[in-house]
């Protein structure tokens, strides 16, 4: 059983590209077994509506920050807004501000859509 699925904005497939097969393919198995157990150490709140896939690979802490759309009654989707790789304890403002923004442009193109 899956409680979501998960949809990428250009600026997080673009993270992910840059990415070495290895830890691309350790980062969408983290997200498949989000999706199945909803297991808060690979998908965590963070702030408001801004929440993390959390990957630990190769001595990295990868972070794709992310939001939920439920305006589709149907299907609960969570969408990756970027990435990043994680060198300090907290997620850094920046990067949870750039997910709002993105998470604002996300929702006032899908109205006019």
């Amino acid at each position: 059983m899956r409680y979501f699925e998960t949809k990428f904005l250009e600026e997080a497939n673009e993270f992910i590209a840059k990415l070495d097969s290895k830890t691309i393919k350790k980062i969408l198995y983290n997200i498949d077994l989000a999706e199945q157990t909803n297991d808060p150490r690979l998908l965590k709140k963070l702030h408001n509506d801004i929440w993390e896939f959390r990957t630990r690979f190769a001595g990295l802490h990868i972070r794709l920050l992310a939001f939920w759309d439920k305006t589709d009654n149907k299907e609960t989707l969570v969408i990756a807004t970027h990435g990043f790789i994680k060198k300090v304890d907290k997620v850094p403002a920046h990067e949870i501000d750039r997910a709002v923004r993105l998470r604002e442009k996300y929702f006032t193109h899908a109205k006019k859509s």
